[in-house]
């Protein structure tokens, strides 16, 4: 017999994976001069902001679909504001590497972000150093490395670009838990557009007007509405697809599924982007980072969970894992206390996805709620 909520739970995965994996590539296909053409990535984070702000004002005030929570001038000015300007920065960095470097290697250098993470923490006090995630984070850049040195097309600046990136949204992370953490607040994906969107086009406004508005002439640009009001609903869809699938699994799966997605995103790569290619170095490399990936987030889901573990085989301790982590799916906590951890504590993988926003790792009643829906259909 069929497991309806388990078949549900894979439908959810697919629409992420597909969902992440399409974004980037649609992205890069509108931001290349041999595609579309229009090598403006500022101006197109704009308009994802400004289209997912809108929408999650009308999620909200208008449709009521969720509640605002409770937001004061001095808790936007000194937790959202700041957040926002990473989020945008990380973005922006991130879309520019799109005009010099390939998607495959992209998502090779991405491998860095729990290096960058770790980094982050110790450095803001959210994490402790440690020996063997040191090792780890030295096992992951030694593998991005050789990754980079196989890389046919290295290109420096869209390199810059991209770790650049990586470390802006690794301080994104880190403040997420600093500073929302300590006021009590946690944010699903659209209350957080709701109040981190505009607050990132406001900063993104200004190096728009500095470095692309100058250059950017009506009569060249090609401007489809169809295409950026898609691709401004695909990053939407995205967010919300990840909201949906941390609701139906957690955050075990969600790390796992970005890996899988990673693979599968490089591979498609190379079919959609025929330029892009792969060596056996490259492969080599991002295997070893990976390695090392993979390695960091066991370390992360057993620190979490230590409590409940004794001194069992690893096999054992990895199937208590998985049906620790099917359990607490279905638990749904309204208490938000001091000690939720608010943000993507699940930051290596699906953290760095193009538009995603922050995601709490406790399920919001709305998600829980859209969960039991979608099963009772089924």
């Amino acid at each position: 017999m069929i497991n309806k909520a388990l078949v549900l739970t894979y439908f959810y995965l697919l629409i992420y994976i597909s969902l992440s994996s399409g974004v980037i590539l649609y992205n890069k296909w509108v931001l290349s001069p041999k595609y579309f053409n229009f090598p403006f990535p500022i101006t197109l984070t704009m308009i994802h902001m400004a289209f997912s702000g809108i929408v999650a004002f009308f999620l909200i005030r208008v449709f009521k679909v969720v509640a605002p929570v409770k937001m004061t001038f001095e808790i936007y000015a000194t937790c959202v504001v700041p957040i926002s300007a990473f989020f945008a920065s990380s973005l922006w960095f991130g879309n520019t590497a799109y005009l010099h470097i390939s998607v495959a290697f992209i998502q090779m250098l991405k491998a860095l972000m729990p290096v960058a993470t770790f980094f982050m923490g110790v450095m803001c006090g959210t994490d402790k150093p440690r020996c063997d995630v040191f090792l780890n984070m030295v096992l992951v850049s030694v593998g991005v490395v050789i990754s980079s040195y196989g890389e046919i097309h290295f290109n420096i600046v869209g390199t810059v670009y991209q770790v650049t990136g990586i470390l802006a949204e690794a301080l994104r992370l880190v403040l997420t838990q600093v500073l929302l953490q300590k006021k009590g607040l946690t944010l699903n994906p659209i209350t957080s557009l709701y109040y981190i969107a505009p607050c990132s086009f406001v900063f993104l406004f200004v190096p728009w007007c500095l470095l692309e508005k100058p250059g950017m002439e009506v009569s060249q640009i090609q401007f489809n509405f169809w295409i950026f009001f898609s691709n401004a609903l695909c990053a939407l869809a995205l967010n919300l697809s990840i909201f949906l699938v941390i609701g139906r699994t957690g955050a075990v799966t969600v790390r796992v599924a970005g890996v899988l997605k990673d693979w599968i995103l490089i591979a498609l790569s190379t079919v959609v982007f025929p330029e892009s290619t792969i060596t056996g170095l490259n492969i080599i490399g991002y295997a070893v980072a990976l390695c090392g990936v993979v390695t960091y987030n066991y370390i992360k889901v057993k620190d979490g969970r230590a409590p409940q573990l004794p001194s069992d085989s690893i096999s054992e301790r990895l199937t208590k894992d998985w049906k620790l982590e099917k359990k607490s799916s279905d638990i749904f906590n309204p208490i938000i206390s001091n000690d939720t951890n608010v943000g993507s504590n699940f930051n290596s993988s699906e953290s760095n996805d193009e538009e995603a926003p922050l995601v709490s790792s406790r399920l919001s009643h709305f998600g829980r709620q859209l969960s039991n829906s979608s099963s009772q259909r089924s």
